[in-house]
């Protein structure tokens, strides 16, 4: 096994302007690996940091202290130095992030908000909407609403469209935040299938999902987190 993620002493905090400079201690100490293949969920209440290691992770809070290497090619890139322009290829190409929400430009149909990720990598547009379309109609998403902004679809149907949008890159590394917060349990079992299928072709998956039954279908192991202040 090849070890995609790993985090040495990643200690992270923010400053509240707004109470006086008040420093507000989140991550600290946080050695995490997770290798090809293997799902990793993180676990712990509310306020343990979860969210923020995921971020963090990601590259969109930036590290207080310690590493984030990620494996991107033949290199490990270390997220918590990288600059910017690192950063966006590392994204581009290795690391996928599919969070609760769905952020994308208005007017837009669904099927372009999928395909668009594979138009980015020089995929031939025909080839990237016939993906596009697959996975859609995989999460339950019918033919009808393909031309349709997501921007309309019920909470739902617009996480599936995220959820498509994160898998058909079908990056190394994939990052979930409650992948199926809003779903039914048909569709849950759908997103099971996936994240199932992405560990079969290597893909090292970090996951926050507070849904027990999910949870225990796609964990290989728990990384347990405390609450910094309880942690102290």
């Amino acid at each position: 096994m090849t070890v995609m993620v790993r985090t040495r002493a990643l200690a992270k905090s923010f400053t509240l302007h707004l109470r006086d400079g008040l420093v507000l201690p989140v991550l600290s100490g946080i050695d995490l690996e997770v290798a090809n293949g293997e799902c990793v969920v993180l676990s712990g209440p509310s306020g343990a940091g979860k969210s923020t290691l995921m971020r963090s992770l990601y590259g969109n809070y930036r590290a207080e202290s310690g590493s984030i290497l990620i494996r991107h090619g033949e290199e490990m890139i270390d997220i918590a130095t990288a600059d910017p322009r690192t950063i966006l290829a590392v994204r581009h190409d290795t690391l996928g992030y599919v969070s609760q929400f769905l952020r994308v430009v208005p007017r837009v149909s669904a099927l372009d908000v999928v395909a668009e990720v594979l138009l980015t990598r020089g995929i031939d547009q025909d080839a990237a909407r016939s993906a596009a379309r697959d996975l859609l109609l995989r999460l339950n998403i019918p033919s009808r609403l393909h031309a349709i902004p997501p921007a309309t679809f019920s909470g739902g149907e617009q996480q599936r469209v995220n959820l498509a949008r994160g898998f058909i890159a079908r990056h190394p590394i994939l990052l979930l935040d409650e992948p199926t917060a809003s779903l039914d349990a048909e569709n849950r079992a759908v997103v099971i299938s996936m994240v199932l299928d992405a560990k079969k072709s290597g893909t090292a998956i970090v996951a926050i999902c507070h849904d027990a039954d999910v949870r225990d279908a796609i964990a290989d192991r728990l990384f347990a987190m405390t609450p910094y202040q309880d942690a102290a």
